[in-house]
């Protein structure tokens, strides 16, 4: 949907909570046989998990400090190709962020794109980091402000339909040609 302010919101569906479903090995330890912020090592650390798929599997890991808590060039892979997530898996670190003063969430993501490493933005990543943030309370079950390296998106999961839409800016960024053969 084109939004009178020049963003576009998307459906982006229901989240997959499920372990087995996302998929993950790890032990399910809350409601509907899901896991939340359950512990697990991995590169010599011990990490609080939650697990969600919006279509392609996240694992979300909150920390106090983003710049400070993690190493993000190794701890990303490690995660990201440890044997508790067959499929491999997409890696979200997430700061909860005091209230910016327009009455919603924040929350700050880094993000290790499965097969990909790094990269300045992930909708599907924004929107299963806020539906693990809403499931570990960490926050209320509103629309959040999730920033990204490449700028913000706004996410709800919608109590009535249980779908989660994603809001941000459209843009033009690029035009080309290919040749298919």
């Amino acid at each position: 949907v084109m939004n009178s302010d020049d963003t576009i919101t998307v459906d982006m569906g229901p989240p997959e909570l499920v372990a087995e479903k996302v998929p993950t090995t790890l032990e399910a330890n809350f409601e509907g046989d899901s896991v939340v912020e359950q512990t697990m090592e991995c590169n010599g650390k011990e990490w609080k998990v939650t697990c969600v798929s919006m279509g392609n599997p996240h694992a979300v890991i909150f920390v106090d400090d983003l710049d400070n808590d993690i190493d993000f060039e190794s701890d990303g892979p490690a995660l990201e190709a440890d044997p508790a997530f067959p499929a491999k898996i997409n890696v979200e670190f997430v700061q909860v962020m005091p209230d910016d003063n327009h009455n919603h969430n924040h929350l700050k993501m880094k993000v290790w794109e499965r097969g990909a490493g790094p990269t300045l933005a992930c909708g599907t990543g924004a929107c299963a980091l806020t539906v693990a943030a809403i499931r570990a309370g960490k926050i209320p079950r509103e629309k959040t402000r999730v920033t990204l390296p490449g700028g913000d998106l706004f996410i709800e999961w919608n109590n009535n339909d249980n779908k989660v839409y994603m809001t941000g800016p459209a843009t033009y960024a690029f035009e080309g040609v290919a040749n298919l053969k």
